[in-house]
């Protein structure tokens, strides 16, 4: 993973994040990502925060890039924490953060979230990064390292891949998929209940787990 994923970076960081595009300018790549932020995050803000000021959370994002969406996130809640399994990633955006004090970057090993105590966040979310993981067991390995760095009552927003790829068909690119079968599994086994699930059989199979 670190591998493919430093080389697209290098590459072209920006393309690889927001496939929409082949060239974005500064102002077109964060404003996409914070169109993203608005829609998974701010239209549910009421629910996420469940009577909390915004300014007063600590969140954490998994598959941070080159930081589309970070600085959004930073604009909303008090604190951002967010790991890439790229250093190539992390740096381009760290440079283009360098001026969101409340934002945290980190290059983590691309299957845990060990630099994180328990109970630290207060809402994490991931977007079109585990559809690009090929290996079911890590994917699970970072739900259940989510549970452990999450408040209770906190809500985890994610998205996986739903359509049924097989893990000896699956790549750094074209990740492995899950059932709801075996997102129910994954669930209960990791102490999380859903709340609320979309999209499952797509590319685009979202999911708001929370912390019970």
């Amino acid at each position: 993973m670190r591998r493919d994923w430093d080389a697209r970076a290098k590459a072209n960081a920006r393309h690889y994040a927001a496939t929409a595009r082949t060239e974005w300018s500064d102002v077109d790549f964060f404003a996409s990502g914070a169109a993203e932020v608005h829609e998974i995050v701010e239209k549910d803000l009421a629910t996420i925060s469940n009577g909390r000021p915004p300014l007063d959370m600590r969140v954490l994002e998994i598959g941070c890039g080159a930081g589309r969406m970070t600085a959004a996130l930073s604009r909303i809640f008090g604190y951002v924490e967010a790991v890439d399994v790229s250093p190539e990633m992390v740096d381009r955006a760290r440079a283009a953060l360098c001026n969101c004090p409340n934002v945290q970057l980190y290059v983590n090993n691309g299957a845990d979230l060990s630099m994180f105590p328990k109970d630290r966040f207060d809402f994490a979310i991931s977007v079109v990064v585990f559809q690009h993981i090929p290996k079911r067991l890590v994917i699970e390995n970072y739900i259940k390292e989510t549970h452990r760095v999450l408040c209770p009552g906190s809500l985890f927003k994610f998205q996986l891949q739903g359509y049924p790829i097989k893990e000896q068909e699956a790549d750094t690119w074209v990740g492995v998929g899950f059932s709801e079968e075996q997102m129910r599994d994954i669930a209960a086994r990791h102490g999380f209940q859903i709340k609320d699930s979309a999209g499952a059989g797509t590319q685009y199979y979202w999911l708001t787990f929370v912390k019970s």
